[in-house]
């Protein structure tokens, strides 16, 4: 039976300081760094075997499946890095702390546009600053893939073709698979594989640092799951 982890990178620089990320490459803070090194610590104590693992191309998902794999003993795995799996883009939230954007906009607004399954953020246009098309690393992707705003939903849309090209393949061919990625790609990856409905995927918060372990059939149903913390 195949194993599947989930690990939501540690708190990042951002994260501290309450700032929208989405892709912008922010750190690890230190207190990440800590989060991290302890995923690896109780996976270690699992015993899991990984055979493939999968990141985003954001430095602070990178660097979670690093220290866990290093303190677990298996860094040597092979890895695979993907925008697909990058946290949901905020448009232009992105950088703005949080806080003082409720007071600007309203509580409520800003749940809406954190929380909600099918609602935009305010967008950015490729030629605004900040913007995604600027940087480097999606420079081999079609200007069309690249979005100026995402919600939970976008996020799903774009996850799940790699979810079926690439990790599902490895579960069926009885692989254990360890992706450290963002909270959002994460609750999409999540609403896929539990069914969970547009409602109640509101309501799920994946813990920073802490793995989640599934156990998935060849028809990757989920035959139990384990919160390790």
């Amino acid at each position: 039976m195949a194993k599947l982890v989930f690990i939501r990178h540690g708190q990042s620089e951002w994260n501290l300081s309450n700032q929208f990320t989405g892709w912008i490459d922010v750190d690890l803070s230190a207190e990440g760094v800590k989060q991290a090194q302890n995923a690896g610590k109780l996976l270690k104590e699992t015993g899991i075997q990984f055979d493939q693992a999968y990141t985003s191309v954001l430095t602070r998902a990178i660097k979670t499946l690093h220290y866990a794999l290093e303190e677990c003993g298996q860094l040597w795995i092979p890895e695979m890095k993907t925008w697909r799996l990058n946290e949901r883009h905020y448009g232009a939230l992105q950088g703005l702390n949080k806080a003082e954007t409720a007071e600007k906009y309203g509580a409520e607004q800003v749940h809406i546009w954190r929380r909600s399954y099918d609602t935009l953020p305010p967008l950015l246009k490729a030629t605004d600053a900040g913007s995604a098309a600027q940087d480097r690393r999606y420079s081999q992707l079609d200007p069309r893939a690249i979005p100026g705003g995402e919600n939970l939903k976008v996020t799903l849309e774009r996850v799940i073709p790699f979810w079926e090209d690439h990790i599902a393949p490895d579960l069926i061919a009885g692989k254990n698979v360890i992706i450290a990625a963002h909270g959002n790609s994460l609750r999409a990856l999540t609403k896929y594989i539990e069914n969970i409905s547009d409602d109640d995927i509101m309501n799920l918060e994946m813990a920073t640092g802490q793995p989640v372990v599934y156990d998935l059939d060849q028809q990757l149903q989920v035959i139990n799951k384990t919160k390790l913390d």
